[in-house]
C-alpha cells in the first residue's frame, strides 16, 4: 500500500469543483465502450483523489486491475503501459471537446499513473476592436477656423459616439450569442434537438414529476397495490390502520405517509432534463404527490418512475406494450412484452437483489389522450435503469440509433425497451432491446 502523499498534487482543488466528473469521464463518447479503460481510470481516481496517493506503481495496477499475479515481470508484460497511454490520449479528446462545460482538466504525467486534477486555465477575452472614424481633411493648407470647427463639432463628436455605440453592441452581441450556444448546447446536437424540440419549441410548459417512494414502501409493507384515485384522494391513509398490522407497524406507516422521500436516479434524470432549460422558462418540477390533474391537462407532463412509485403512470398503461411490473409476492421487476414480434420475449426479468448490474427500462413517448399535450414516460426497474435511460433521451449518439431504427429523423411517438448496465450507482450503457413506433396516434404499431 501506497503511504498518502502531504504534498497531494490534487489538494489546491476543491472536492466540489470535481463533483460529478469521473461519472462524466466513464459515460463519454471516448470511454463508455472500453471496460477495460473503465476499470483503470476508476481504480486509478480512487488512488490519486481519495487516498491521495502520489506514487502509483506499475505493478500495483496490474495486480489490482487486470489481474496479473503479485511480483509480475513489468517488463516483459506491458499492458498496463499500453493502456495508460490509451487511457492519455482518451482524456486529451474528453478535454478538448468539452473546453467550454469542464473547469477542471484530468491529466495521467507522463513516467507516472497518478491523476493530476487542475483547474483550466481561463485566457482573457479579446477586445472587440471598434471601427475608427476617419476625419478627412481637404487639403493640407486648409485653415479650419474657430468658428467652423465649432459648427462641425456636433457632429465629429456623435458619429464617434455612434461608432463606440456600435462596437458595444455587437460585443455584447458576440457575449449573449456564445452563452445562448453554452447554456443550450443541445440545439446543436441534431437528433437531441430533433426530440427535444417538440417539447421544449412548443408553446406549451412542461411538468417534471419525480416519484413518490414512500408510497412504493407502503405497497410493500401492506402488501397491496393502491391506485391512482386512491392515492389522490388520500383514502388508502385510511388501510394504514388494518386491524391484521401491528401497532408498531401502522406507526411505521403512519411515519412513511407524511415523508416525501426522493430516488438518486430519479433526481439524475431531473437534473439531466432541466439541463435542456437552464433558465426554467418551460419547465417546472413536481413530485407526484403534489402534482394535479389539473396541471395534467394544461401542459406537456414527464413522469419518471414506475408505476410502483408514480401512480400517474396508471393512466397510460393501457396505451402501451411495453409495461414494467413489480411482482410484491416474487420480490421481481418485470418488463410485459404485450404483443411480442419475433425474436422478442414476452417477459423481461429484472435479476432480484438490491443491486443488480443490470436492468431494465421503458421509454414512452405519447399523445396525452384528451388533453392539450404530451406525455414522456421513464421507467427502470431500478434507480440506476431510470438514471440510464435518462442519459439515452439526452444521448446524441443512442437517439440517432433510434431515429434510424424507426426510420424517421424527427421521431414519432414510440416506446423503447431499454436493457442497462451499472457500475458502483453509475449507469454505464443502455441497449436498445426492442421499440414501438406509433407515429401520429396511438394504435399505429407498425
Amino acid at each position: 500500500m501506497q503511504e498518502k502523499s502531504t504534498a497531494n498534487p490534487n489538494s489546491d482543488v476543491e472536492p466540489a469543483a470535481y463533483a460529478g466528473l469521473l461519472e462524466r469521464l466513464l459515460t463519454s463518447p471516448q470511454l463508455k465502450r472500453s471496460a477495460r479503460l473503465r476499470e483503470l481510470l476508476t481504480y486509478i481516481w480512487r488512488r490519486s483523489v481519495q487516498d491521495h496517493c502520489d506514487q502509483i506503481h506499475e505493478q500495483e495496477i496490474g495486480t489490482r486491475v487486470f489481474g496479473r499475479q503479485p511480483g509480475y515481470d513489468t517488463a516483459a508484460d506491458n499492458i498496463v503501459r499500453v493502456s495508460a497511454t490509451d487511457l492519455r490520449k482518451r482524456l486529451e479528446s474528453y478535454f478538448a471537446d468539452n473546453a467550454h462545460l469542464e473547469p477542471i482538466v484530468v491529466e495521467i504525467p507522463r513516467g507516472n499513473y497518478t491523476l493530476q486534477l487542475r483547474p483550466r486555465a481561463v485566457p482573457p477575452p479579446e477586445p472587440v476592436p471598434a471601427p475608427k472614424a476617419a476625419l478627412v481633411v481637404a487639403a493640407e493648407e486648409t485653415v479650419i477656423s474657430p468658428a467652423a470647427f465649432s459648427l462641425k463639432l456636433p457632429l465629429i463628436l456623435s458619429v464617434i459616439l455612434t461608432v463606440l455605440l456600435g462596437g458595444c453592441c455587437l460585443a455584447l452581441y458576440l457575449q449573449n450569442r456564445t452563452l445562448r450556444h453554452s447554456l443550450y448546447a443541445w440545439k446543436n446536437m441534431p437528433a437531441v434537438h430533433a426530440f427535444w424540440s417538440e417539447i421544449f419549441d412548443a408553446p406549451l410548459k412542461t411538468d417534471i414529476v419525480l416519484a413518490d417512494p414512500s408510497f412504493a414502501l407502503i405497497e410493500d409493507i401492506t402488501n397491496q397495490k393502491i391506485t391512482l384515485s386512491d392515492y389522490l384522494n388520500r383514502s388508502y391513509l385510511a388501510h394504514l390502520h388494518d386491524a391484521s398490522l401491528s401497532p408498531d407497524r401502522q406507526q411505521d406507516l403512519d411515519k412513511l405517509a407524511t415523508r416525501n422521500l426522493g430516488s438518486l436516479g430519479d433526481f439524475h434524470v431531473a437534473i439531466r432534463l432541466a439541463a435542456l432549460d437552464p433558465t426554467a422558462q418551460k419547465t417546472k418540477l413536481f413530485t407526484a404527490r403534489s402534482y394535479s390533474a389539473e396541471q395534467l391537462k394544461a401542459n406537456n407532463v414527464i413522469l419518471i418512475g414506475s408505476r410502483k412509485s408514480n401512480p400517474w403512470v396508471d393512466l397510460y398503461e393501457d396505451k402501451m406494450n411495453f409495461v414494467l411490473h413489480y411482482d410484491i409476492s416474487r420480490a421481481v421487476t418485470e418488463v410485459e412484452n404485450r404483443k411480442p414480434r419475433a425474436g422478442e420475449q414476452t417477459i423481461y426479468s429484472a435479476p432480484p437483489g438490491s443491486d443488480p448490474v443490470m436492468g431494465y427500462a421503458v421509454i414512452a413517448y405519447l399523445r396525452n389522450p384528451d388533453q392539450k399535450g404530451k406525455v414522456l414516460l421513464i421507467e427502470g426497474s431500478s434507480s440506476e435503469a431510470t438514471a440510464a435511460a435518462g442519459d439515452f433521451l439526452t444521448s446524441e449518439e443512442q437517439l440517432k440509433i433510434l431515429s434510424k431504427i424507426v426510420r424517421n429523423d424527427r421521431l414519432p411517438y414510440f416506446e423503447v425497451l431499454l436493457k442497462t448496465s451499472h457500475v458502483s450507482g453509475t449507469p454505464l450503457n443502455a441497449e436498445i432491446i426492442a421499440v414501438r413506433s406509433h407515429g401520429d396516434t396511438s394504435d399505429d404499431t407498425r
